[in-house]
């Protein structure tokens, strides 16, 4: 046979997952089969927000989330259910899981164990991120020092005992969520990178520290500048090959390896016209898998109507043949990298890098990335401002938001929705098992769990053999968070709105009039509160939202996410607030702006005007305005201006 006719060799697809998880553990483990069945190649978990942030599901805090953007894992007993018939010593399994990393880590773990697995042999991720949790997510428990500690604990512990497990995923898809720049995603991500190598180095023999280096991975977003993106990627490659080698002393080109799984992005799917996120999320896929030099290990897929709320299985499953048809139909991976010595690309590239190494300059400069957050989540903020603003002033285009909007009715959003909706009753039964599970174990194996937990956190040992035996005893996700709340103390991330500076002028001077006019019928400064109720900490769409008000002149409060009505209500009372904002992006927009509004109610500010913003199918935007919400905005009332305009209405109408 001629060179010409034989078969080429053609490369291992990458993983093929989807991010799942929803209302229990039994609803996800039949999910993750379900899957599995259809093709899928990985696990990818996705956890609710309080096992993200260290709550049990009874928690005060935890009210109206259980289940929502994620599954609910309190105990062993539904680690046990989530995994069940799955063999976790044959499965990657990616854990998108940060504060409380060390402690599902532990449990998965334990879980491992009961199924009769080596856990040498256990491969998969836990993301363990915690500064990109500053910048951009929220799901922080502690302050930076006592964090990076935890991530070197689970670095450690994976390197002596789990030799195929990535410990740490250095997470800069969320960074691009809240606004960054192609150099601000590269260097703020390199810059975390960094600070953990550098806890990490004194832990090992300095001649086990490169494969060490070799374990630490990425995950990185791919936004609609395919183009820019693969670039991006490239550059992420010759930077961190550059890093290990000048900066760590590592030679050995397997372990300077970039690694990185992929879920490409979700900022940029439109509520309006949602059958063309299809497209978007296509082209998305093709910056992170055309250049073989630079293509994923892992990819997962977002689905068509994730603007919406929560896809059906269906929906993931169409995600996943999007991957499937480009792996096993096309010809990509018979052939080497298509782009090596092209003059656009190289060009690209390098730019990337010089403006990367110029902010990891600035950083470094300034005390690394730890040392940096407050002036990173500054930048995060502006970054997003401007995409915003070139959005309203059609410098970007956004088909179906900002030109082209007319169009046909999608046939693909049926009479529900086209989304899937987390039962209520969900939450309560979750805690009625975690009840159960609390009554049926031995509680002096708890305490004596615990007591070692407290010993090994206060001692500074690491927190990974205790975390382990505690799994064991049956300790609850809170129980092992509030130990780590003892020992390490509680963190409030900076909210990036006062450090940040405005270049927004289009339109603001007609609402600065605006505004001091109403300010001068309300007898003082027109004060508007917003806050975030429960456990959400998408925080984005928030500061855009206290950004631009303060830059028409509003008197603002805003303190970050994860409050609670009842603080929330105490803040509008004492600043005697003319307008409270709501912002919850997690599906628990119903029973967290009831409370607040029987609260407010209760204090005698029933007459106070409160607008929601989030992810809200338009039943319940009806709902909520039922119970006397005066606005509702969703992702597609993206003009700023006009939702500034409607707080200046609601507060004259108020006197």
């Amino acid at each position: 046979m001629s060179q010409t006719q034989q078969t080429p060799k053609t490369d291992r697809p990458w993983l093929i997952r989807t991010y799942a998880g929803h209302s229990t553990a039994t609803a996800s483990n039949a999910l993750y089969r379900a899957n599995l069945a259809k093709g899928q190649t990985g696990l990818s978990v996705a956890f609710d927000l309080p096992t993200q942030t260290g709550y049990d599901s009874d928690h005060v805090l935890a009210r109206g989330e259980v289940g929502k953007v994620g599954v609910p894992v309190c105990h062993l007993g539904d680690m046990r259910t989530l995994f069940d018939q799955i063999p976790l010593e044959q499965m990657n399994t990616s854990m998108t899981i940060n504060a409380t990393a060390p402690w599902l880590l532990s449990l998965y773990i334990a879980a491992a164990e009961e199924q009769g697995a080596d856990i040498s042999k256990l491969q998969g991720t836990v993301q363990n991120d915690l500064i990109k949790e500053y910048l951009s997510r929220g799901t922080y428990i502690c302050p930076p020092a006592p964090s990076l500690k935890m991530i070197g604990d689970v670095a450690e512990y994976c390197y002596h005992n789990i030799p195929k497990w990535n410990p740490m995923n250095i997470c800069s898809y969320h960074l691009q969520e809240a606004g960054a720049t192609p150099e601000q995603e590269l260097a703020f991500a390199l810059a975390t990178a960094q600070a953990v190598l550098d806890e990490l180095k004194p832990r090992v023999p300095a001649e086990d520290f490169p494969a060490l280096v070799g374990r630490i991975s990425f995950f990185v977003n791919a936004g609609i500048r395919f183009v820019t993106e693969m670039c991006k990627m490239r550059a992420f490659v010759d930077l961190w090959d550059e890093i290990c080698q000048k900066r760590y002393g590592v030679e050995e080109p397997k372990f300077r390896r970039f690694r990185y799984g992929v879920q490409v992005n979700s900022l940029g799917l439109t509520e309006q016209q949602p059958e063309n996120n299809v497209y978007r999320i296509l082209i998305e896929m093709l910056a992170v898998t055309l250049s073989k030099k630079a293509r994923a290990r892992a990819v997962q897929l977002p689905a068509w109507n994730e603007a919406l709320g929560l896809p059906r299985p269906w929906d993931q499953q169409w995600s996943m043949r999007m991957q499937q048809i480009l792996a096993y139909e096309t010809d990509l991976l018979e052939y080497g990298d298509l782009f090596d010595g092209n003059p656009v690309v190289d060009t690209k590239v390098e730019a990337l890098k010089e403006g990367a190494r110029a902010e990891l300059a600035n950083l470094e400069a300034m005390g690394g990335a730890v040392a940096s957050i407050e002036y990173m989540k500054s930048r995060l903020v502006d970054s997003n401002a401007e995409r915003l603003n070139r959005i309203e002033r059609g410098e970007t285009t956004v088909v179906g938001v900002n030109r082209w909007i007319e169009g046909e009715p999608s046939p693909l959003q049926t009479e529900d929705g086209g989304i899937m909706v987390v039962d209520p009753a969900v939450e309560q039964e979750q805690i009625s098992r975690l009840n159960s599970w609390k009554s049926a174990r031995d509680t002096d194996a708890v305490a004596q769990s615990l007591a070692a937990l407290r010993e090994a956190a206060a001692t500074g040992k690491n927190i990974m053999e205790p975390s382990i035996a505690a799994a064991k005893a049956g300790v609850t996700t809170g129980e092992w968070a509030e130990e780590m709340r003892k020992a390490y103390g509680t963190y409030r991330g900076p909210t990036g709105v006062s450090a940040s500076v405005s270049n927004q002028t289009e339109g603001l001077e007609d609402l600065r009039e605006a505004v001091n006019s109403a300010s001068d019928k309300l007898g003082r400064r027109l004060k508007f509160v917003v806050g975030k109720p429960g456990l959400d900490g998408h925080s984005n769409g928030a500061e855009q939202i206290a950004f631009r008000a303060r830059d028409c002149g509003m008197d603002i409060t805003y303190d970050g996410i994860r409050m609670t009505p009842a603080e929330l209500v105490e803040s509008a009372q004492q600043d005697k607030a003319h307008v409270l904002g709501l912002s919850i992006l997690s599906g628990s927009h119903i029973p967290l702006v009831e409370e607040t509004l029987e609260r407010l109610k209760d204090a005698g500010l029933s007459d106070l005007p409160v607008i929601v913003g989030g992810i809200i199918p338009d039943e319940d935007a009806e709902r909520l305005k039922e119970m006397g919400v005066s606005r509702v905005f969703t992702p597609k009332n993206f003009q700023l201006n006009a939702i500034m305009g409607d707080i200046v209405t609601l507060a004259e109408e108020s006197t």
